[in-house]
């Protein structure tokens, strides 16, 4: 069972990436066009605030959540 509080962190080997990558790199999304739908449809959140723009950048230590899990950009 996977605990609802927990975080994956997801090294990124640089300072930022965007969110429409970062959710490709991470393994939770496979396209481009899924990508951009899940993030239109307002179920991907940065930081806990709904974020519907795929180019934002995301810093180190940034928290991205997707369909009930959670994923901090690491270094």
């Amino acid at each position: 069972m996977v605990n609802p509080g927990a975080i994956d962190d997801v090294p990124i080997g640089g300072d930022s990436i965007r969110l429409g990558q970062f959710l490709k790199f991470a393994g939770l999304l496979e396209t481009g066009g899924s990508v951009k739908e899940a993030i239109t449809d307002g179920l991907v959140s940065v930081n806990g605030e709904v974020d519907r723009r795929r180019g934002r950048q995301l810093q180190l230590g940034d928290v991205v959540s997707f369909e009930g899990r959670r994923f901090r950009v690491g270094p």
